[in-house]
């Protein structure tokens, strides 16, 4: 018999790349998210910030290797674009029968993988587009969470997640990225601005509205408890980005360094706009600002990044970083807004920005940016240059389209599935809860009370009583 290492199929490059690309992503949200959400969050709801990100991490990938893959991206008619959902198939194959995520078949003696999205097949096996796909699906509802932390109940949070994951997520990248009505009509969103951050801070701010306000003393104390956790939650999202926008080319091709320059470069100019915006009204900039200013780029650039070139993406970073720290400053006084309490701003910083980004595909698409490998030019993107660059309205019209069917979509199927999941367990933490945080809720705190001491003798430090069974 003669083993193979590399099928005639499999090009080496692109599957080490991809995986890489798809780990970075994950790294986003294990350990970037937790670790951000426990130094941005009073520190009594450390702990619980942190537990109800990793659960939400574990509960997708189970959701996603089971049916909601095939649900997003194998669909059997994925690739006619026929009607919204299609008219077969839409959950694609049962566990363990052939084709299934779980049964691998077709991982080896199957040439090429059909690609979801306009151009040439894929040249790595199929676990390697579930796992880079999942990491993406993971973090949505990861992002959504902070429009909830401080109150939501995690025993209703495992449920709501696996609805949401089913009902929302996988229904928006079928129509997206997997070939369903959006995409056949030729509306754009390379990485998931719409899909990903525009639905999570619309499912976010709903699920905040359901939920109802945090205590009251919270509300009006809202410090972080650790600004340099913040800080390297911060960094870990900036870079980990670079796999974000950079893998979704699928190939290791010129379109990956283009997307990751234009990550990068977008995202600095979004954080020097903030931080510009913050000295001409606030006379002091301060670095919660300048995360937000950073996040914003970060998401305004992600439907744009293979798309645009580097005057488009500054454009993004201006734009975005603009509008967003005034709809902070200014929209957030509006009744619809004021009334709710979005912990973190996600309605803000991901779903405005997440829909401006897209929006600004269809003005500043540029048909001249490489998007496949042996593949350039105006031939990238026919007919669907942006409205600037002479492509007319039909690409702005698509994008307006797409991201006013995400909003709706997205905000009355999680009301749906909220109402559901409350019907069996409260969505809310009890009043006792509420008061005493991670202890009451984990039995633990992220930074004890009951610390050790130093001991008397020895030179080195004693626990203040012993474990038990000691």
């Amino acid at each position: 018999m003669t083993w193979l290492s590399y099928p005639s199929w499999l090009n080496a490059g692109d599957n080490a790349w991809q995986m890489t690309a798809a780990t970075f992503v994950g790294l986003m949200s294990l350990p970037g998210l937790a670790v951000l959400y426990g130094g941005v969050m009073q520190k009594r709801w450390s702990v619980n910030s942190m537990m109800l990100t990793f659960v939400a991490f574990c509960v997708t990938l189970i959701v996603w290797c089971l049916w909601a893959f095939k649900m997003g991206f194998d669909n059997p008619i994925a690739h006619s674009g026929s009607g919204v959902f299609g008219t077969k198939g839409f959950l694609g194959t049962m566990v363990g029968e052939p084709g299934s995520v779980l049964s691998h078949v077709g991982e080896e003696g199957q040439a090429l993988i059909p690609s979801i999205t306009e151009g040439p097949p894929f040249h790595f096996p199929e676990a390697s587009l579930v796992y880079f796909q999942f990491v993406f699906a993971a973090i949505t509802p990861i992002l959504a969470l902070g429009s909830v932390l401080g109150r939501v109940n995690m025993k209703a949070w495992i449920p709501y997640v696996a609805l949401w994951i089913t009902f929302v997520y996988a229904v928006n990248a079928f129509l997206l990225w997997g070939g369903g009505y959006f995409a056949a009509h030729g509306a754009l969103d390379y990485s998931g601005g719409y899909v990903i951050h525009l639905s999570a801070g619309v499912s976010g701010f709903v699920f905040a509205a359901v939920l109802g306000p945090r205590l009251q003393r919270d509300r009006e104390v809202d410090a972080p408890n650790n600004l340099l956790l913040v800080a390297v939650g911060a960094g870990l999202l900036w870079l980990g980005w670079n796999g974000f926008n950079g893998g979704d080319s699928y190939y290791a091709g010129a379109d990956a360094s283009a997307a990751v320059i234009n990550t990068n470069l977008c995202t600095a100019v979004a954080m020097m706009t903030w931080i510009a915006w913050d000295y001409i009204f606030r006379d002091k900039p301060s670095l919660i600002g300048a995360v937000n200013g950073m996040i914003t780029g970060l998401v305004g650039i992600t439907p744009a990044a293979g798309f645009v070139n580097g005057w488009g993406a500054i454009a993004i970073g201006v734009a975005d970083a603009t509008l967003v720290w005034m709809a902070i400053r200014y929209l957030s006084k509006a009744p619809m807004f004021r009334h709710v309490d979005d912990t973190l701003g996600v309605i803000y910083t991901h779903g405005i920005a997440g829909l401006a980004g897209g929006l600004m595909v269809g003005l500043l698409a540029d048909p001249a940016v490489v998007e496949y490998i042996g593949v350039g030019g105006a031939a990238n993107l026919p007919g669907k240059s942006g409205l600037i660059l002479g492509g007319g309205w039909t690409l702005l019209r698509w994008q307006a389209e797409a991201g006013a069917w995400v909003i709706a979509y997205t905000a009355v199927v999680t009301f749906i599935i909220l109402k559901l999941v409350g019907l069996v367990i409260p969505l809310r933490v009890n009043d006792e809860e509420l008061e005493i945080g991670d202890h009451a809720i984990h039995g633990n705190e992220v930074y004890p009370s009951d610390v050790p001491t130093l001991g008397t003798s020895g030179g080195g430090w004693q626990p203040s009583s012993a474990p038990a069974g000691a």
